[in-house]
């Protein structure tokens, strides 16, 4: 029996890197806790373990372990443990803080039992990861990572009104499978934003090239496989996520087509990846569900491989941008090499982790004999190794070589990260069963079949001769997407004209008022004892030289002014309110 949630080892770490003034020690428990949830994991934990309390007449359930929880909790500690290690060279001890943090709520997300302790550790992943944003030292982080929050906000009201419309109507405070009340709609709209379901997507691509080069394989991990494995929980079954997981692999590899921006690129392969998941969680049969969890935890992985040597390359080169780079791969080729395990496992080439995860999910929807979806799939899969497997790195790294970049040294420690993760995608290509046992339900399928293996190796052979083709008009071009994120940009710009402005004036003008009253009772109050007269001549000092001036040569108002000030306010507001309300 476990004895204590997980999450407790992670928020611990976080505060005590925050706190923690000694750079090496601080990325020492960075790599450290993560690693102590695996062992945790695997000598403390089975299916059934829980830990529960009571808190206001509600019992909590911080802890509730099995099958599908576990296999998520492993692979987000691993995460949280590789990107320690590629983080090693930082010594920002709040990104690095934020960091542990956003991975520890992340796994708080996955063991939480009960809905309540699901929102409360839901918002501190959106701000924990927000700050990765924020801290990215790019001219565009600062919005970014604003409207990030923006989004993640909204998100997570949604959800709470969904939990607050569910407990109302009855319903019970324990996380399970929702039906199709409004209250089930509402936690649903407040899951598909976290999983960058389409239309609800612009803010990943939006934030996610923004963060530092660390930050974005943190963000890459964990924000949208903790919404896919809520889904997976709550909405398993629900035909609608079909369609739009499909449409989610679609629009990922269509938008990669326009991006120029590597990790801007990388980012809408996340959306189509996780297409894949969200449609196995609407398939709903235990093969889809599999699917769904496996391909999860490949997609970690690979991902987090994939922006580890997109920043790479930023690291040591200043440049993000397809048409900036280039004819440097002898410069470092064992980060173009990492790089392309990376680009192998995501096109689900054979002997790489995407081909025995991605091939689960499809396989989910044969067997249920969505055959449009199964078509479109993999479509999606040509998409995906055309511009991860093949423009990506031919833009970045090969062409001409170009000695007007200037290519520092990579550090140590994101090679040494970046051979984890690759290890890690070719062992689990190697041997699938490493990961099928840990799936939630008992699994058959076996991917190395020679029609599998075949048809496979034929689809990317047939993608690799088109892109060398057609190589000369597929080069990035120094343009800027358009995605819905219009939208609430230019909505933005009009809330800020005719809400946020007329309320801060609003407020603004009360507080001067306010403020004003305050001085004069003050000066009133503090007046010598000389009659009206010395009030007078007081209140004409105030006059010419401002009511700042008079409290200064009267002194300090006395503690019991404000006191009472604060509290003929409240009382002002408790009469108001019961007026109204009566």
């Amino acid at each position: 029996m476990a004895s204590f949630p997980p999450v407790v080892i992670m928020i611990g770490a976080a505060v005590l890197v925050a706190l923690m003034p000694f750079s090496i020690v601080r990325k020492l428990i960075a790599v450290i806790a993560p690693l102590l949830v695996v062992v945790q994991l695997i000598w403390g934990f089975e299916a059934g373990d829980s830990w529960s309390l009571t808190w206001l007449t509600m019992k909590l359930e911080p802890l509730r372990a099995d099958a599908l929880s576990i296999v998520f909790g492993y692979v987000f500690a691993i995460a949280a443990a590789i990107g320690g290690i590629y983080a090693w060279h930082l010594n920002d001890r709040f990104q690095q803080a934020a960091a542990v943090g956003y991975a520890g709520t992340s796994i708080g997300v996955v063991f939480a039992g009960d809905l309540l302790t699901l929102v409360v550790f839901w918002e501190l992943m959106a701000l924990t990861s927000a700050y990765l944003v924020w801290a990215g030292g790019f001219p565009g982080s600062r919005g970014a990572g604003t409207r990030y929050l923006f989004v993640h906000m909204v998100g997570g009201s949604t959800l709470l009104a969904g939990v607050l419309w569910h407990l109302g109507t009855g319903g019970s405070l324990e996380f399970s499978a929702f039906d199709g009340t409004i209250a089930g709609w509402l936690v649903l709209g407040g899951f598909a934003i976290n999983a960058a379901v389409v239309p609800l997507h612009a803010w990943l691509s939006d934030a996610y090239p923004e963060a530092g080069v660390a930050g974005s394989v943190f963000l890459s991990a964990f924000t949208t496989k903790t919404a896919v494995y809520v889904l997976a929980r709550g909405f398993a079954g629900w035909e609608v996520l079909i369609f739009l997981g499909v449409i989610m692999a679609l629009y990922g590899v269509i938008f990669a087509v326009l991006e120029n921006d590597i990790r801007r690129l990388l980012a809408y392969h996340i959306i189509s990846q996780v297409g894949y998941m969200v449609a196995g969680v609407g398939i709903g049969t235990e093969i889809a569900i599999n699917g769904a969890a496996a391909h999860a935890f490949a997609h970690v992985l690979y991902k987090g491989l994939l922006f580890m040597g997109a920043g790479a390359a930023i690291y040591v080169t200043g440049r993000r941008t397809l048409t900036a780079l280039g004819g440097i791969a002898h410069r470092m080729p064992t980060v173009v090499v990492l790089y392309m395990v990376g680009a192998f496992a995501i096109s689900a080439f054979p002997l790489f982790s995407g081909f025995v995860s991605k091939s689960l999910v499809i396989y989910g929807a044969e067997k249920e004999h969505i055959y449009w979806a199964v078509a479109l799939l993999y479509l999606a899969s040509v998409g995906t190794f055309l511009h991860t497997g093949l423009k990506l790195p031919y833009f970045t790294w090969f062409g001409p070589r170009r000695d007007d970049i200037q290519v520092g040294r990579v550090p140590r420690s994101m090679i040494v990260a970046m051979f984890f993760a690759a290890f890690l995608c070719i062992g689990i290509g190697v041997y699938p069963a490493a990961l099928y046992d840990l799936l939630p339900y008992p699994n058959t399928y076996e991917p190395y079949t020679a029609d599998h293996v075949v048809r496979t190796l034929q689809m990317l052979g047939f993608t690799a001769v088109g892109f060398w083709l057609l190589r000369g008009i597929l080069g990035g071009e120094a343009t800027i997407t358009i995605d819905t994120d219009w939208f609430y940009r230019k909505a933005g710009r009009l809330v800020s004209m005719f809400v946020q402005t007329p309320l801060e004036a609003t407020f603004t003008c009360f507080d001067v008022l306010a403020g004003g009253i305050a001085r004069r009772l003050g000066v009133l109050a503090n007046a010598p004892a000389t009659g009206w007269s010395g009030v007078l001549r007081l209140t004409t000092y105030a006059r010419r030289n401002g009511p700042d001036a008079a409290l200064a040569y009267l002194g300090r108002p006395p503690v019991g002014f404000a006191l009472a000030a604060v509290l003929l306010t409240f009382a002002v507001v408790v009469l108001v309110a019961q007026a109204l309300g009566g």
